[in-house]
């Protein structure tokens, strides 16, 4: 929002919220119907095409978030390092209303203009008419309606909204109030009009030039440059013609500077052209992809869960991982990629954070939680880590935190098969099973006496029993060949034993320590009020109304870990889990020692040291 905002600056259909499309409904339905109606020789392709083109702007502007995601948390020609927070993705999150609103237009044009009805499929010199017109008017125009925008009253009142993204993504070009949309649409609008009213229209030449802006808009405030410099040797006069995204970055940082829209002439001809745009250009071509001191391997988990990703959907993965009933129309495209993953794929960097001076990076590997059910995928599995740690070890990266089922038991021992292969290894493999442990013994309420412990037994189930038991806590399991199991790991240890029990009955206790295999039977033996707290990766079902769930293992993390605006799977906002805790932390504390395999840290000691780096329970 604007710092003072003004009249027009809500788009007229927020109420509706999701239910925006609606409004077009009306519109595609008589334009589909029509086209079907109507005889071959009458039918009107441009009427008929508006939605589908709708679509394709909105494909288009999502392909170019993921890659500049992509390509900013890798590193490589990166322009401004600052981080991106939580409040600009919700702001920028209606880019789509633009796409709306020229919907509307165009089929509220096409009805009242007579000129743009059976427009045919491409003019040459509708074209040059309309590059022309966008080159002259349009560019001049827009210039110096933009440096009135910059005038105090105006900018606090609309453009402000604009320039609350300082560093910006794709869609921060369209992050607009509504009536400010509506002064670009009628100045792009001078070539369409101009076309169609002189009948040199065309289907291209209309769609081509939305289609270009889009191109260009993206460009600009992409954040990391992609023109060549030998661009501009080979022919000088370009640079007068075309911006960079290094160009278009300085003026959301300098504000007063780079006015122009996709030309630069004009702020070469006025004096607002920015001295350090050449030198900016060359350096951000120059920069080289990131080096993270701390990295945490994970994994794509549902088939959904590549648009949750922060290179997937801005918004969704914005907001803890939940199904949405619209994803389901998207099954072909969520089909295709699980083929490709299935099959195929390589590990891929997800985000990337900063931690006071330490660089940390998200690297997933592309396959999904099923997949590590199958036996014969364990092999390919543990090849794709095996990689990601090696190149961790090249790239100098300190430690390497394994989340989700990178760490699995059956799969590699809690990442020892790595460090048995290479004995050599700088890189530290930490499965972050004691913080884990600390973070659940933490959210036992104090002044228990008895916990029920049941599901798949883990590293953490483990140490959670002994660690429980050595502190006067009795502990309950509810299967005998879990008992069994726990009994037999704490090495003859009496003053423990006499803490482990196996009950068959309905449990009295309300406090539940959970992990993976907790049916729905056994919630239901769960008295009314218990609290069901996971130790495991993945949350229990919630089947039980009347009892609490808590989080998987996790903890809030502080205010200046920079460039956190996505989720951690189906975590709250800026909470992480315990096992990628682990890691920066670990990085943080030194620690020269690995953790991985069968050995925990010293649970109390961990737990301290994040506290004191500025982690928080959740």
């Amino acid at each position: 929002m604007a710092t003072k905002p003004g009249i027009l600056t809500d788009w007229p259909w927020k109420p509706l919220g999701s239910f925006k499309y609606v409004i077009l409904a009306p519109w595609v339905v008589h334009s589909t119907y029509t086209f079907m109606a109507k005889r071959e020789s009458e039918r009107d392709l441009f009427n008929l095409f508006v939605f589908p083109f709708l679509l394709v702007r909105m494909l288009h502007n999502q392909l170019w978030i993921s890659l500049s995601r992509y390509r900013t948390a890798k590193g490589n020609n990166r322009i401004v390092d600052k981080g991106i927070e939580f409040e600009q993705v919700d702001r920028e999150r209606n880019w789509d209303d633009q796409i709306l609103l020229n919907g509307l237009l165009f089929y509220v044009g096409h009805m009242i203009l007579p000129q743009s009805h059976n427009l045919p499929l491409w003019r040459r010199d509708g074209v040059v008419i309309s590059s022309l017109l966008h080159a002259g008017p349009v560019e001049f125009l827009y210039y110096w309606i933009h440096r009135t925008l910059h005038h105090h009253y105006l900018y606090s009142r609309y453009h402000s909204h604009h320039h609350s993204s300082i560093v910006s993504e794709p869609i921060s070009s369209v992050i607009h109030p509504f009536a400010e949309h509506l002064v670009y649409f009628i100045l792009f609008a001078i070539p369409i009009l101009t076309t169609v009213l002189t009948r040199n229209a065309s289907i291209a030449s209309m769609f081509g030039y939305i289609i270009y802006i889009d191109l260009m808009n993206n460009l600009g405030h992409c954040n990391y440059e992609l023109i060549p410099k030998w661009l501009f040797s080979i022919f000088p006069p370009l640079k007068y013609l075309i911006y960079t995204p290094s160009y278009h970055s300085l003026h959301h940082t300098q504000l007063r500077t780079n006015y122009a829209l996709f030309m630069p002439l004009y702020d070469y001809i006025y004096g607002t052209m920015d001295k350090s745009t050449d030198q900016l250009h060359e350096t951000s071509l120059k920069r080289e992809a990131d080096s993270p001191d701390v990295v945490h391997l994970t994994h794509l988990t549902t088939p959904d869960s590549i648009y949750h990703l922060r290179l997937g959907f801005a918004y969704l993965a914005s907001r803890p991982h939940a199904s949405k009933w619209y994803l389901c129309l998207l099954w072909p495209l969520t089909f295709f990629c699980m083929l490709i993953t299935w099959f195929c794929g390589r590990t891929f960097v997800v985000e990337r954070l900063c931690f006071n001076k330490l660089r940390l990076q998200t690297w997933a590997i592309p396959k999904y939680s099923i997949q590590y059910s199958l036996q014969w995928k364990i092999e390919s599995i543990n090849r794709l880590i095996e990689e990601a740690i090696l190149e961790a070890e090249e790239r100098g990266v300190k430690v390497l935190s394994l989340g989700l089922l990178n760490q699995g038991e059956e799969l590699n021992r809690y990442g020892e098969l790595y460090v048995e292969r290479h004995p050599k290894l700088n890189v530290k493999v930490v499965d972050g099973s004691s913080l884990a442990v600390a973070v659940v013994l933490n959210r036992i309420p104090e002044g228990t006496t008895q916990v029920v412990l049941r599901g798949r037994l883990t590293k953490v189930a483990y140490a959670l029993a002994f660690t429980l038991c050595q502190r006067g806590i009795q502990v309950i399991t509810l299967r005998e060949d879990e008992y069994v199991k726990l009994k037999r790991s704490f090495n003859s240890n009496s003053n423990s034993e006499t803490n482990l029990l196996f009950s068959r009955s309905t449990c009295a206790q309300k406090t539940w320590l959970v992990g993976d295999g907790l049916d729905e039977e056994e919630q239901l033996k769960a008295q009314k009020g218990t609290q069901f707290i996971p130790f495991s990766q993945f949350p229990p079902k919630k089947l039980r109304k009347d009892c609490s769930y808590h989080s998987t293992p996790a903890m809030v993390t502080p205010r200046h870990l920079e460039n956190l605006h996505s989720c951690e799977n189906w975590l709250p906002r800026r909470v992480m889990s315990a096992w990628r805790v682990a890691g920066i932390v670990h990085a943080l504390e030194g620690c020269d020692e690995r953790e991985c395999g069968y050995t925990l840290s010293n649970i109390d000691k961990v737990w301290q040291a994040s506290l004191r780096h500025g982690f928080q329970p959740l």
